[in-house]
């Protein structure tokens, strides 16, 4: 059976991935990013598989899962904030208008010699629309340094970011840093024995 590994520190995806019962490994990669498209699409694609690959150099018989999410507004990549006072500007740039999330999820396996022999990309999308913000409500949020560490400034689970959010189109969890659906849909058909250990719960009627 092949061990998994998550390619990320990201305590979200943790939690997410979790929520399937699934057992695997925390491997962060540590890899330089390196972009070579302004396609957000692309951008995810080429994020998650780098990450991916990286840790796949590491671990032998293994699905190692890497991802990646960046928002998106008006064709402008807003990742993490460099500083409380970069974060307000892109919470300035988002207040009441739409903007995309998009996350890329990339599978790749290693045989017992390290070798990546097969892999697979995919990526969500989910529209984001925010509600008008004061500067007051924008400030005390970025104070609680919640917004530090994740793209765009802002996490829809967090007690300010959710209130910020005035509705989505699209998959809740993907905004949060996982598309927890489609992962579980891309990887029954990628490799589905590893789902056969999950227990799915049965409820009483």
């Amino acid at each position: 059976m092949l061990k998994i590994v998550l390619a990320s520190q990201s305590p979200r995806r943790k939690k997410l991935l979790n929520l399937l019962g699934l057992i695997f490994e925390i491997i962060p990669s540590s890899k330089e990013e390196i972009i070579t498209s302004n396609n957000p699409i692309e951008i995810v694609h080429e994020l998650s598989l780098q990450k991916a690959e990286d840790i796949s150099q590491t671990v032998k018989d293994s699905l190692v899962i890497g991802a990646d999410t960046i928002v998106v507004k008006d064709g402008e990549i807003l990742g993490k904030p460099d500083n409380p006072n970069h974060a307000i500007e892109m919470l300035l740039e988002l207040s009441g208008v739409q903007h995309s999330v998009f996350t890329g999820v990339s599978f790749t396996i290693t045989d017992a010699n390290y070798n990546i022999v097969r892999s697979h990309s995919f990526f969500e999308e989910t529209k984001v629309w925010f509600s008008s913000l004061s500067e007051r409500e924008i400030k005390s949020y970025v104070a609680s340094g919640s917004p530090m560490d994740k793209a765009g400034a802002y996490g829809i689970q967090d007690d300010w970011g959710s209130v910020f959010v005035e509705r989505i189109e699209g998959d809740y969890y993907n905004v949060v840093g996982f598309p927890l659906n489609r992962f579980y849909r891309e990887l029954k058909q990628f490799k589905p024995e590893l789902l056969n250990s999950v227990v799915i719960p049965t409820f009483s009627k």
